[in-house]
């Protein structure tokens, strides 16, 4: 009876790791960001819009036999309010509730690029926010019955802008403070957008030195960016307000990027 020898190889298996894209990463991010949110999404675009329709019909009743320029002033100054108040507010509030049970330790030890995290992030709070602009313009056109004149790719650009830069220093207030400090600093930033930012008001409402505070403060410049968007017949643009825009979207950014690689 022959013999059978059985040989086995012994070399050890070896695994080529799967190679991804950042576009596909960038991808599985945000689907996962998105489903976090599941059907809260819906409800706070539905939100936003409702709040884009009553600031411009709310604060129509505040001041008395409105006219068409104070009209168009207001209108225009509403989506401001919006961008801002979902940058400021909502996104510190949401990273620091993500920091407390643990949702940001778990994206910042995944083998992913750290901007891409914020980028996702990012993205849901667009998607959140943008529709306002459009719903706020629809309303103050039937409230009002202004005749606006939409430069749009300023308008879009503006946008974008503005968007990105109120969430990128929300989100810089929210990984570089402690939790409980970054709620309370966006409370507070609520009645500063709204009561004491010219956004629904003239500069010139302001004493002299809160007027040059708001050269440098990204709300304003967001105001008159996007107001010329949608007006551009009536306001114009400002370099010195694009510029100052951009340095803030940079900050927030660096801050926050910075925020995600840091260890420990």
């Amino acid at each position: 009876m022959s013999e059978t020898t059985l040989t086995t190889d012994r070399r050890p298996l070896t695994f080529e790791p799967v190679r991804v894209g950042p576009g596909t990463t960038y991808l599985t991010l945000l689907r996962w960001q998105l489903a976090q949110i599941g059907g809260m999404l819906p409800l706070l675009v539905v939100v936003q819009a409702l709040m884009a329709a009553g600031i411009i019909v709310g604060f129509g009743f505040l001041i008395p036999d409105i006219d068409a320029p104070t009209a168009l002033f207001l209108s225009t100054g509403a989506p401001t309010v919006l961008l801002m108040t979902v940058g400021l507010v909502m996104v510190p509030q949401g990273v620091a509730r993500a920091r407390t049970d643990g949702t940001f330790t778990y994206m910042r030890a995944l083998p992913v690029a750290r901007p891409l995290v914020l980028l996702a992030d990012l993205t849901v709070w667009m998607i959140v926010s943008v529709p306002s602009v459009a719903v706020a313009v629809l309303v103050a056109q039937l409230r009002y019955d202004l005749s606006l004149s939409l430069h749009w790719p300023l308008l879009v650009g503006a946008s974008l802008l503005v968007v990105l830069t109120a969430t990128s220093v929300g989100y810089a207030i929210a990984v570089t403070l402690p939790p409980m400090l970054a709620q309370l600093i966006s409370q507070v930033l609520v009645f500063f957008v709204l009561l004491f930012s010219p956004i629904t008001f003239p500069t010139t409402q302001l004493p002299g030195w809160f007027q040059g505070v708001h050269d440098v403060l990204p709300v304003r410049p967001a105001a008159d960016l996007l107001r010329a968007g949608l007006a551009s017949g009536t306001y114009d643009v400002v370099l010195r307000d694009l510029v100052v825009l951009l340095v803030w979207c940079a900050v927030g950014l660096t801050l926050s990027t910075r925020a995600l690689v840091r260890r420990g």
